[in-house]
């Protein structure tokens, strides 16, 4: 009996090895295929067999008729050697381009050696492109240019052995024209290309509507003399405003699962672990897209809105980058995690420490169950009772003794319920990947205008925020702990979710390091000053101009708010869409811009109030207009975060400080004390406090973002903030005389009349001086007559109107 056990254990041995080495050797072929240098090789091959079948390609439109005779009936896996062939490539490249051409597609092949052109540089990371989507595109073009060649072009080389629309056309012409005759075919293959136009550009509909309503009206009867015409039909113009959606194929999630319940484990009868609800359901990004609109033309300003709206359509803002493709999920990281993992023997040991502890000061419970999250567990229990639940709040210490764990945190009570929690950090923390977040049912359908997707709670659920109904937002918390990163996964969020049109970023970055990723996206989604050299700020002094530049932007808003009779930035904007606001009169579109400052506490001790004033103005009232903040810093102290800042900032996020006196200077309470660090976070708004494991997005994965979009067809130039006009510092004198002209007067009046445009920024860049000085000049030149006064952020007007006049002006001057 001994012996056959020993054997039984011997075999479950070897089996066991056996599964541990197929194991190991799947893993390694898999590391091996997902390695990018597995993969830049693979393409690499593809990139090469690619150019020389384009040559072969090419060179059969020359020599496939002299080398017919050659290689007819001849396999492409022949390796023998064929006389007298004249195809560039040699034999085997007559023979393939005979396959591609003849035996396939006929010239319609072509788009088989684009999409595996376009393969190539994807695995060779060249450049992002949608593999799903570029080989739907080649093969509904390889398949329907097929079709239309063999039908249209075929009849001309009946005489020869070419094969125009290769054999496939050839087929499938013939079996159309035998069921639906040659009119029936024609106007198939004409019905197909313009599905497929509708696909591809969201020009087609308005084009095609276009030209029904042109022919209509040239059939209209024209008004006799006098007549003046009357108002159209009502059931045309709903007609003509229907706007008909037509999804696109490649967005939609093919697949949909059913939200998994949360499974529960009981332990015993008094206990249970439950696993946080995961709605990491893999989807598809699908960002909100408007119904197709025709593009902005000039507003006629004896047209009212309704006529401009039926005629020209609604205003599409994302019509000059119509073509931008949204940031995929494969840029991110995707880590194979497997959900998360319940280590049950730590949850029931953990279970019995806490009772046994407030047993030992007599305290009773009447049951406890456990939610394990990502980071932390926490235990819910119902004290017995009598039972004081300050009694409970003081054994903290103890009880964090006692588990031998960091972080121990105690809610007592637990926000609408019944119960005390004890927030446990678990003793394997896994990572939160952006990934999962971006990938999760709750972000892809939600309908906020700027969601921020922070990370997971311990019930494992996504937790997503509208900037707009913050508005502001204050991160702070030591050195280390996940600033920059909840940064980071703030403006992926964002990203992912709003076109350029949209959203515009200005980035405050005194360190100089965090935010220099995002300077490729300069022309897509970056705000700056009209004199900025590089678009991520990081002189101080700059600061200061750009935020004061962004109260100018702001009252400027207010005012075209004002004169639109609108409350807010989405009220407005529906208006502009809708065609009820002249541009003519100022009247713009408004992006939202979300203003996000890391290290604000270094700002403050370099240029204090002159920094906290503008910044506090933007927080009290730039909400309407669509401004937006969110300041950082790692010093958490009350000259820092001063009650001004405090007051104007009620969505704050607090990671791990190392006092409880920086936990109250965030959030009003300690907390932030006891959390784990590594992206640990409490998300505090009004009286909720909510604790989160942060989305980790790596800076390869922000690299990779960023470098998707900036490829892409941007605007010509960043968005431009208003001009900033700052004092004249203690150095110049503030009374400016024509007596002693600056030396520079004379060129920067010629630069100003030639331009005819009175910017002092233009008079800096060009000159290669300072800001005052600049201004300075500009102020001798109001003196001496040459510009006129200040506009706000507009440049000045110009009084002299050619350089002939001009040089009149400096004889009177004395120059």
């Amino acid at each position: 009996m001994q012996f056959q056990n020993d054997n039984l254990q011997m075999l479950k041995k070897k089996n066991s090895a056996k599964q541990q080495k197929a194991a190991s050797e799947a893993g390694s072929l898999k590391r091996f295929l997902s390695s990018s240098t597995t993969q830049f090789t693979f393409g690499l091959i593809i990139l090469i067999f690619s150019v020389y079948a384009v040559i072969a390609f090419i060179s059969f439109f020359f020599s496939g008729a002299a080398d017919q005779s050659r290689i007819e009936g001849v396999s492409l896996f022949h390796w023998g050697r064929i006389e007298g062939v004249e195809n560039w490539a040699g034999t085997r490249g007559a023979l393939l381009a005979n396959l591609l051409v003849n035996q396939w597609f006929g010239i319609s092949s072509a788009f088989i050696l684009i999409f595996l052109i376009t393969l190539s540089l994807r695995l060779m990371q060249v450049k992002y492109i949608k593999l799903l989507k570029s080989f739907i595109l080649c093969t509904v073009f390889t398949i329907w240019l097929s079709l239309a060649l063999s039908f249209c072009l075929q009849p001309l080389f009946n005489e020869t052995a070419f094969l125009v629309g290769g054999k496939h056309g050839q087929a499938l012409s013939s079996l159309l024209k035998n069921n639906i005759g040659t009119p029936g075919t024609l106007l198939l293959i004409i019905l197909l290309f313009i599905i497929i136009m509708i696909f591809l550009s969201s020009q087609t509909i308005p084009f095609i509507r276009n030209l029904f309503t042109l022919r209509f009206n040239n059939w209209k009867i024209k008004p006799k003399k006098g007549e003046t015409k009357t108002e159209t039909n009502s059931e045309e113009n709903d007609d003509e405003n229907e706007v008909i959606v037509v999804p696109d194929d490649d967005d939609k999630p093919e697949i949909k699962k059913e939200p998994l319940k949360s499974p529960t484990m009981n332990a015993d009868d008094d206990f249970e672990i439950n696993i946080g609800n995961d709605e990491s359901e893999s989807l598809i990004p699908i960002p909100e897209k408007k119904p197709e609109t025709a593009p902005l033309s000039p507003f006629e300003a004896d047209k009212n809105a309704e006529q401009l709206l039926a005629e020209l359509g609604p205003y599409d803002p994302q019509a000059d980058l119509s073509h931008y493709q949204y940031p995929t999920l494969d840029l991110l990281k995707e880590y194979n995690q497997g959900g998360i993992q319940v280590d049950k023997d730590e949850q029931l040991a953990n279970r019995d420490k806490i009772i046994a502890t407030l047993g030992s000061f007599g305290i009773n419970i009447k049951s406890i169950k456990a939610t394990v999250g990502p980071t932390v567990t926490l235990y819910e229990i119902v004290p017995g009772e009598g039972v004081r639940i300050g009694k409970i709040k003081n054994l903290e210490d103890d009880i964090a003794l006692n588990l031998s764990a960091l972080g121990i945190r105690i809610i007592a009570p637990m926000p609408g319920k019944g119960t005390i929690g004890i927030e446990v950090p678990n003793k394997e923390p896994q990572i939160v990947p952006m990934q999962s977040i971006l990938a999760s049912k709750k972000y892809q359908e939600t309908k906020f205008e700027l969601p921020i997707a922070f990370g997971r709670t311990i019930t494992n659920e996504v937790f997503m925020v509208d900037l707009i109904k913050m508005p502001h937002l204050l991160v702070a918390g030591a050195t280390g702990q996940g600033k920059s990163v909840g940064l980071n996964a703030a403006i992926t969020s964002l990203l992912y979710k709003k076109h350029p049109s949209e959203l515009k970023f200005v980035l405050i970055d005194p360190k100089m390091v965090e935010f220099s990723l995002y300077s490729v996206i300069e022309k897509h989604f970056l705000a700056k000053l009209p004199d900025a050299e590089k678009p991520i700020i990081t002189d101080y002094t700059k600061v200061i101009y750009t935020l004061n530049s962004l109260c100018i932007e702001m009252d400027d808003r207010y005012k075209l708010l004002e004169d639109s009779g609108s409350r807010n930035v989405q009220e407005y904007n529906e208006k502009f869409i809708n065609r009820r606001l002249n541009p003519n009169k100022g009247h713009r579109f408004m992006p939202y811009i979300v203003v996000i400052i890391d290290e604000y506490g270094d700002l403050i001790m370099t240029a204090g109030k002159e920094i906290e004033q503008p910044i506090a103005r933007i927080a009290q009232k730039a909400r309407a207009v669509g401004i937006h903040m969110i300041i950082a810093t790692q010093r958490p102290t009350t000259n820092i975060i001063t009650g001004t800042i405090k007051a104007n900032f009620p969505a704050r996020i607090a990671f791990r400080v190392i006092a409880a006196v920086d936990s109250r200077t965030i959030l009003d309470a300690t907390g932030a004390n006891q959390l784990v660090g590594r992206g640990d976070m409490l998300f505090f708004q009004g009286s909720d406090m909510t604790r989160i494991q942060c989305a980790f997005v790596d800076t390869p994965e922000v690299e990779r973002i960023t470098r998707f979009i900036g490829n892409q067809q941007g605007y010509t130039e960043a968005l431009m903030l208003p001009e900033y006009t700052g004092e004249v510092s203690d150095e110049l004198s503030p009374d400016v005389s024509l007596d002693k002209l600056d030396p520079m007067f004379a060129d920067a009046a010629r630069l100003i009349v030639s331009t005819q445009s009175g910017s002092t920024s233009s008079i800096q860049r060009k000159f290669g001086i300072g800001y005052n000085r600049a201004g300075r000049i500009m102020d001798m030149m109001e003196l001496a007559g040459i510009v006129g006064p200040t506009r706000g952020s507009k440049p000045r007007d110009v009084l002299i109107i050619d350089e002939y006049s001009l040089e009149h002006k400096f004889k009177e001057l004395g120059i």
